[in-house]
């Protein structure tokens, strides 16, 4: 975020300098406000530009193995041009090889999940997914698995059939 503050403000120095440039070889005919308006402008782009392409350079940074299951696109007022081409505001990540199964129930699925967002640090959950049962739970303190494969001290979330995480937790191949 440090970084991303200093090409703003450079951004605005810019912009201030092409605007003066302009007004040099024009003969100093744009108007006194001509130059803040630059720098203004210039501020703006970066911005934009830096929210756009927060996303793109956090996927290639993920390492192998990890694949994103689910993304969360933005709109704001606030922001116009998100309306016409939303940007990812937050991703979750699945890491393959993570995946763990039960010997004896191998419809309990339990995968590493990476949930990352824009202005908010990267945490790491473990989920627990019921293929058969439609439901998924993250595994928290307190959960116990007995020889069954039953497990207690988890709160199930039933999830619709279209959802992006659980969809990803049951396709993933078992090795």
């Amino acid at each position: 975020m440090f970084y991303e503050m200093i090409a703003t403000l450079v951004s605005a120095f810019v912009g201030a300098g092409l605007v003066l440039m302009l007004n040099k070889l024009t003969g100093g005919r744009l108007p006194k406000w001509a130059m803040p308006v630059g720098a203004a402008l210039a501020m703006i782009a970066t911005t934009v530009a830096t929210e756009y392409a927060w996303y793109d350079r956090t996927r290639d940074l993920l390492p192998e193995g990890m694949t994103i299951v689910m993304e969360v696109e933005n709109t704001s007022l606030y922001r116009p041009w998100t309306y016409a081409v939303p940007f990812v505001e937050r991703f979750v990540a699945m890491d393959e090889h993570s995946l763990r199964t039960h010997a004896v129930r191998s419809e309990l699925r339990m995968v590493d999940l990476l949930y990352m967002g824009r202005w908010s640090p990267a945490r790491q959950m473990v989920v627990l997914g019921d293929c058969a049962a439609g439901k998924r739970a993250p595994l928290i303190d307190a959960v116990e698995f007995d020889a069954s494969g039953q497990v207690s001290g988890v709160e199930w979330t039933k999830v619709p059939d279209d959802d992006p995480i659980l969809t990803a937790i049951c396709n993933l191949s078992v090795t």
